[in-house]
């Protein structure tokens, strides 16, 4: 009994029921999920869980993610009977546009959703991002400021997707004792039981991963509820197998598929009620029901209010946890950057620009400690290290570094983590190639909009040797098609600068670093802007030009050499930079029109396919580019045999202007 006067299963039942009236009325969705693990959800909220529904975003709170993200309507009784801002109306109108309850929990959309879920498996990796930066943060701040748990409902499809074994090694490996993962394990997938497609053994799995691992009756809440009592005690994290029966209650669906995807139906929904003894009507919670619940929800303002004490009453350590929190750089950093960008300028370096991105980050790191790094097994080829960066360890957070290992999507799976909980600007590196492997994650960072930074290095042919699994063609068009996402190819030292300033300041979404392998002249002046952040500019002018040559990154070089060659034939030709195609479509028509400019032809140059260049050069304009895989030999040799030379494109804006 949570009070003298509910009962632990009316409180469950409240959730079941508000699951089956929510599908109903959508007439789709998923009851099956919330009904079999209403009773789980009972016995943590009651129980455990840290929370205030008075102020969502408690830095202390514990975080709770459904991993299970079809579940959704499990999400949404909770947070309604607990006394978040979600009415009532609004789980009327489950699934329907411009509700507060849509098919899948939205971060930013809905008050007390942590993270966005839907695609399964990327809730646990997102959680292991979270407990990571509560231990990392509680390393540096103490019991006092930073004291949390991170607890996810997990599915069997969420075991099955891959990123899951990314995510459960690293936190095994690291020993995260504040993460606790409770598995849904009805034994049912769309297609039918389990057995159909998967035999693992999940508790030993987790195990051999490093994890504690047991198994309860799901609907015995006191189990669940004992169960969790002995995860908070462990030395590394938890799962818990909650043995469920999907769509409990159903007499007719429970323990089958059919009550995964698709409403129970009229006549199914109305004898679940009464299995259940539940007689209210449809989205009808009985008073003394939901009084329990809002009592459960109430219960945390007093810690919060305590928190908020101590973190008034730590003076110094308080301020810059408050700092971090909120997101708000310190003027060293802008400051570290336009210097090292006026060094640059300067001394002229023939750098890469993984190369010149190093050096900005160790121009970073001393006054942005909220910076987070770390490389998916390729620290030295990415150059995301700092010098004074010690690696986080097992059981050991206090580092500034993340050997994430070979596991490109969980890495960053766990950075939407980290920059999810506050306090944490992560940033991660792989080759550009293996973006792919990363993509379902950004895409869920990017409709977040949350800040995380990825490093991603040996952007072209230019790579060289590894050959065309390594040489990312496609990649850079991929990902200009995402929403919300930045992507910065700089062209040289004082570029890479810039675009790490871009990066550190644009807290609305994620952005991509596109890096060289091989070293690139300095062709930029200093200059107090930030040219990078305009998108495209023109680096070189040319008086009553008659072609425009559109470049970015390495490429760039090889435009100003065109251009060269171009003049001493009396052809006056311009060079733009083109660093970001997103931020030079956000600017205003008129000055998009002038750095494009009026002359006749236009070439783009670009070591990748042609897609989306025509916003920039016009479907009638030239391109010097790729147009299909890369080869394994020398980049220089490379960059010869594909016509990526100022000789070839000097030709094609010939060939141009003679069409004109």
């Amino acid at each position: 009994m949570t009070t003298t006067s509910v009962s632990n299963a009316d409180l469950a039942n409240a959730i079941r029921a508000l699951a089956i009236d929510g599908v109903e009325a959508a007439k789709s969705g998923h009851p099956g999920m919330p009904m079999g693990a209403a009773d789980v959800a009972v016995a943590l909220f009651a129980r455990h869980l840290k929370f205030d529904p008075a102020d969502p975003a408690w830095p202390d709170r514990d975080r709770f993610v459904l991993s299970a993200g079809h579940g959704s309507m499990l999400l949404y009784a909770l947070l309604h009977l607990t006394g978040y801002d979600l009415p009532i109306d609004e789980l009327k109108r489950f699934r329907q546009l411009g509700s507060k309850t849509p098919g899948h929990p939205e971060y930013g959309h809905t008050p007390g959703v942590e993270t966005t879920t839907g695609p399964l498996g990327q809730g646990l990796a997102t959680a292991v991002g979270m407990a990571l930066a509560e231990r990392r943060l509680n390393a540096e701040f103490g019991d006092d400021l930073v004291d949390h748990r991170t607890y996810v409902i997990a599915g069997d499809g969420d075991l099955m997707e891959g990123v899951s074994q990314e995510a459960i090694a690293l936190a095994g490996h690291l020993k995260m004792s504040r993460l606790i993962v409770l598995w849904d394990d009805n034994d049912i997938s769309i297609d039918g039981p389990i057995s159909l497609s998967c035999s693992v053994d999940q508790i030993e799995r987790f195990r051999s991963a490093g994890w504690t691992a047991e198994r309860v009756d799901g609907h015995d809440q006191d189990a669940v509820s004992a169960a969790i009592a002995r995860a908070r005690t462990a030395d590394r994290p938890t799962l818990i197998a909650c043995r469920t029966t999907i769509g409990y209650g159903a007499p007719n669906r429970a323990g089958t598929s059919k009550a995964h995807g698709e409403p129970l139906g009229p006549e199914e929904a109305k004898a679940a009620k009464e299995k259940l003894g539940w007689s209210a009507g449809p989205f009808e919670i009985p008073p003394a029901v939901l009084a329990g619940w809002r009592a459960i929800g109430a219960r945390g303002a007093v810690e919060r209010k305590a928190w908020a004490g101590r973190l008034a009453g730590a003076g110094a350590r308080g301020a810059e946890l408050a700092r971090r929190l909120e997101g708000r750089l310190k003027p060293e950093v802008a400051q570290a950057l336009v210097a090292l960008k006026e060094k640059f300028a300067a001394e002229k370096p023939a750098l890469a620009t993984r190369k010149s991105s190093e050096t900005a980050i160790e121009a970073i790191v001393p006054h942005a400690p909220e910076l987070l790094l770390g490389s998916a097994d390729l620290t030295g080829s990415n150059n995301t290290k700092a010098k004074t960066a010690a690696p986080i360890a097992p059981g050991a957070f206090g580092g500034a570094y993340v050997h994430y290992g070979v596991r490109e999507f969980g890495m960053a799976a766990a950075m939407n983590g980290l920059a999810l909980h506050g306090g944490i600007v992560p940033g991660g590196g792989t080759f550009l190639v293996f973006s792919d492997y990363c993509r379902p994650a950004i895409r869920l960072a990017a409709l977040m909009g949350v800040q995380a930074i990825y490093v991603f290095t040996h952007d072209s042919i230019g790579l060289g040797e590894d050959g065309p699994t390594h040489q990312p063609v496609e990649h850079l068009a991929a990902l200009r098609a995402m929403p919300n996402l930045v992507v910065l190819r700089p062209a040289d030292a004082v570029e890479a600068a810039e675009a790490w300033q871009v990066a550190v300041e644009r807290r609305e979404g994620p952005t991509v670093l596109a890096l060289t392998r091989q070293n690139l002249p300095t062709v930029r002046a200093a200059g107090a802007a930030n040219r990078v952040a305009e998108g495209a500019y023109e680096l070189a002018g040319a008086q009553g030009a008659r072609a425009s040559l559109f470049a970015s990154g390495s490429e760039v070089e090889i435009a100003l050499a065109a251009r060269d060659l171009l003049a001493k034939e009396g052809v006056a030709t311009r060079v733009v930079s083109v660093p970001s195609f997103e931020l030079f479509a956000a600017r205003p028509a008129a000055e998009r029109a002038k750095v494009i400019g009026s002359a006749p032809v236009r070439i783009g140059v670009e070591a990748g396919v042609r897609q989306g260049w025509d916003a920039i050069i016009g479907s009638d304009g030239g391109f010097v580019g790729m147009r299909g895989f890369g080869a394994s030999a020398p980049a220089k040799n490379l960059f010869a045999h594909f016509g990526l030379t100022a000789e070839v494109v000097a030709a094609e804006t010939r060939a141009a202007l003679a069409r004109v």
